[in-house]
């Protein structure tokens, strides 16, 4: 009796297991069913997802994104790394010391309009920035020099221990920089014509910037002219005498640039990154973030939540969805597809058409283009965490004093500068590498414990192809002849390092995607600039496929954590909605 009752209750637990089993298969077909009818509906009825997707959450994206959600749109910013910001991080990247922050890539600011920072009201969100001390330069066979932004009667001072001809010649160089800058600063925010192009619209863009520039006299035209093809080092020669000075002033033509101070056009990337603002009104002033670099992406994610943006990280893109000719969503790694009716990407030239939308979309003469897009670098990165500040021999102490608030740089001469490129260029890294340093610590007191400092050191050059491989112990070496020759004109220096974080080219790429190890997503050289960026007849911000968006550091005015490209990418995708609701129009 006790066996058959057993199973006969057993007979009945499976039978009720198994009922349970069909009846949640059945939930989960009608489910599936019900989904699909949706599916179909919705595709049906012409809607999407989301208004918006934004591809790369680094701080170009994050602007775009505030700015389409600001409009109204639905926007989601997909980003395939764990953590926004891109290139503008603040990490903490030794374990063993979790209090010590670095901004690990970019570090200064500069070049963001007050146009972005009063839209998106980035002050609100966290924006802090304190604008840096004077640019800083030890020798090695003793003396030193600082250069102000915003004060000629001490860089007069300065000069004149250097030379006298230059010390006079220096207030007709700040007012030449400032002439240009009156025509340089607004062709930031210019969205470049089509230069060539029949299209009404087109020629009433290149009218209207000819228009915009009538008043220029022959002799600015033709600075210009001069500036976009001489090299930094003959700009400075016909200014300048003293090797020391010209040795100042080149360090703004080669930064992040594959390009020593003797090639043609860097005497534009000197006045690139010369007419920045960060919103004092001192021409050429650069600035520290209060909680590094990362602080800057923080608070335009901020700025991009409050007005309805969704932020997603780890969620890696695997492709642009296009049909019919036009972008419609994105495919992700683990193969979801999101739908939207425009598509904003911010990621490198190379893996936003060739790898994500591929070259069957896209005209041949374009996928040329970007195939022969120049983005080499040479940069490493290198942060420092410091028991005490640097004791210069010049000038000495280890208290913080003026020296230690602006640009600390090892760049004593231009022939100093050049023998770097040149073994870099020989594919040999520097035996004495060029560097702009930075102590952000000096204003900063939140990345660091009380009584330490954090130093940066963007560095300059090894070989272009150190980006296909991680080169660890060559590094390694590198940092050791950096740190070296800081040591000589800082004899505590090298005693004074508690840690260090080198970022090399392949790093640069691997981790944070930026191609060759560039920062500006391509090389800022004659044929990459205006109109040429990213390519001929695509430098509006949008792409040869409708409904996608380009919003990278390789559209015009790149370079720099600006903003710029994510806000003219966003308001081009704004301007072509509205313009497809008006009647008679076709949608873009």
């Amino acid at each position: 009796m006790g066996t058959k009752a057993t199973k006969a209750t057993s007979t009945v637990r499976k039978a009720a297991v198994q009922a349970a089993q069909s009846a949640r298969s059945a939930r989960a077909a009608a489910r599936t069913a019900a989904a699909r009818t949706a599916a179909a509906r919705t595709a049906a009825a012409g809607t999407a997802d989301y208004d918006a997707i934004v591809v790369g959450g680094g701080h170009n994206g994050l602007v775009a994104a505030a700015y389409l959600a600001r409009s109204g749109a639905r926007t989601l910013v997909l980003e395939g790394r764990p953590k926004t910001g891109g290139a503008a991080t603040t990490e903490a990247p030794w374990p063993d010391a979790p209090d010590f922050r670095v901004t690990r890539l970019s570090y200064v600011m500069s070049l963001m309009p007050p146009t972005i920072i009063n839209d998106l009201q980035l002050a609100r969100h966290g924006y802090k920035v304190f604008p840096m001390g004077p640019y800083y330069q030890a020798f090695p066979e003793g003396g030193s020099i600082k250069l102000y932004a915003d004060d000629a009667r001490r860089n007069h001072d300065e000069i004149s221990r250097w030379s006298k001809k230059d010390a006079d010649a220096m207030p007709r160089w700040d007012a030449w920089l400032a002439g240009l800058a009156g025509v340089l600063g607004p062709l930031l925010l210019t969205v470049p014509p089509n230069i060539g192009s029949r299209k009404p619209r087109d020629l009433e863009q290149t009218l209207r910037l000819a228009w915009r520039h009538r008043g220029l006299d022959v002799r600015t035209i033709a600075d210009v002219t001069r500036l976009m093809t001489m090299s930094i080092a003959d700009l400075l020669d016909d200014w300048f005498e003293s090797p020391q000075v010209k040795g100042a002033l080149a360090v703004n033509g080669v930064i992040g640039t594959w390009a020593g101070p003797y090639e043609p056009g860097t005497a534009y990337v000197m006045a690139h990154h010369s007419i920045g603002d960060v919103g004092d009104g001192h021409l050429g002033n650069w600035g520290f973030q209060e909680g590094g670099m990362g602080a800057v992406a923080d608070a335009i994610a901020s700025a991009a939540r409050d007005n309805g943006a969704e932020i997603r990280t780890s969620a890696r893109v695997r492709r642009i969805l296009v049909s019919n000719g036009k972008a419609n969503g994105v495919e992700l790694d683990n193969g979801q597809q999101i739908t939207a009716k425009i598509v904003v990407t911010s990621l490198h030239p190379r893996t936003a058409f060739l790898d994500h939308v591929g070259r069957q979309h896209l005209p041949d003469d374009f996928v040329t283009d970007i195939e022969h897009w120049k983005t080499r670098s040479g940069v490493v990165k290198i942060n420092l965490a410091l028991a005490e500040l640097p004791d210069f021999t010049a000038d000495p102490g280890t208290n913080l004093q003026e020296h230690h608030t602006g640009s600390v740089e090892m760049a004593p001469s231009m022939p100093y500068i050049e023998q770097a490129f040149i073994e870099a260029r020989n594919g040999l890294p520097a035996t004495k590498p060029f560097s702009d340093g930075v102590i952000p610590t000096a204003f900063d007191t939140t990345l660091v414990p009380e009584g330490y400092h954090m130093m940066s050191l963007f560095t300059q050059w090894v070989p272009s192809d150190w980006n296909e491989q991680p080169h660890a112990e060559e590094l390694q070496a590198y940092a050791d002849r950096m740190i070296d020759c800081y040591n000589e004109v800082a004899p505590n220096f090298k005693s004074s390092i508690l840690h260090r974080d080198l970022v090399g080219p392949y790093q640069m790429e691997h981790e944070y995607g930026l191609v060759g190890g560039n920062i500006f997503h391509g090389e800022l050289s004659l044929e990459q600039l205006f109109h040429m960026r990213p390519a001929p007849g695509f430098a509006d911000y949008r792409t040869p496929v409708p409904g996608l968006y380009y919003a990278s550091s390789a559209t015009h005015a790149g370079g720099g954590v600006c903003g710029i490209p994510g806000m003219q990418a966003a308001k081009a995708a704004i301007a072509d909605q509205r313009a497809s609701r008006r009647p008679g129009r076709r949608r873009p």
